[in-house]
């Protein structure tokens, strides 16, 4: 993926230098040419996630990657209180990427997770993801498929209906999707809690080394 945005980026600053200049901003614009050359050929379009098996993933640099602990990443995507908090700890837009371990206790009562049901490593009502006031209370699956993860692989791909609700009452204060990509023979599973903007397009145009 960087190769081609390389290849862009160079055919847009050639692209740019052969541009026909006046003559009274010819100085000026030869400057500003190099200038724009020389930041496209060295720009890089996104980070470099490498993860078990081959798989990396490509991210966006104003994206901040925490290895919580073996098998259990997380990609904060923007306001976080605690970035570096285990699974569960709500009020941080982020997402999670995780390997044997987690997935071996993935499921609740703290069974393997098999994409049967929702990643839920818990046995009892966890807090809202985006309010800590509440409880959350994860569904049924509305989505059950398969799901591009770079070249040649594909994941058991699931979008679950959960609802954040009192716990004096137990009225729903607010509805969410939990979107899970599992990939079972690299044992690799992302949990988004946050309909995360580009994760699936990161996904979907991963590398396999």
């Amino acid at each position: 993926m960087s190769k081609r945005y390389l290849a862009v980026a160079a055919l847009a600053a050639a692209t740019l230098l052969a541009a026909p200049l006046t003559a009274n901003a010819a100085a000026a614009g030869q400057a500003s040419a190099a200038s724009a050359a020389a930041g496209l050929a060295s720009a890089a379009p996104a980070q470099p996630l490498k993860l078990r098996g081959g798989l990396t993933l490509y991210l966006p640099i104003q994206w901040k990657v925490y290895r919580v602990s073996p098998d259990w990443i997380r990609v904060v995507t923007g306001k976080c209180a605690k970035p570096e908090a285990g699974y569960g700890t709500p009020e941080c837009d982020s997402f999670w990427v995780l390997g044997p371990k987690a997935i071996k206790q993935g499921d609740e009562l703290f069974r393997p997770y098999t994409a049967k049901e929702p990643f839920y490593p818990a046995t009892d009502v966890q807090l809202c993801p985006h309010n800590r006031k509440w409880g959350q209370v994860v569904g049924a699956a509305k989505v059950k498929g398969l799901r591009q993860v770079g070249p040649g692989h594909k994941a058991a791909y699931r979008e679950w209906k959960a609802t954040c609700v009192s716990y004096s009452g137990g009225g729903v204060k607010s509805r969410y999707v939990q979107r899970e990509w599992y990939l079972p023979k690299t044992r690799i599973l992302v949990v988004d809690q946050w309909n995360t903007p580009g994760l699936a397009d990161a996904l979907r145009y991963a590398d396999w080394n």
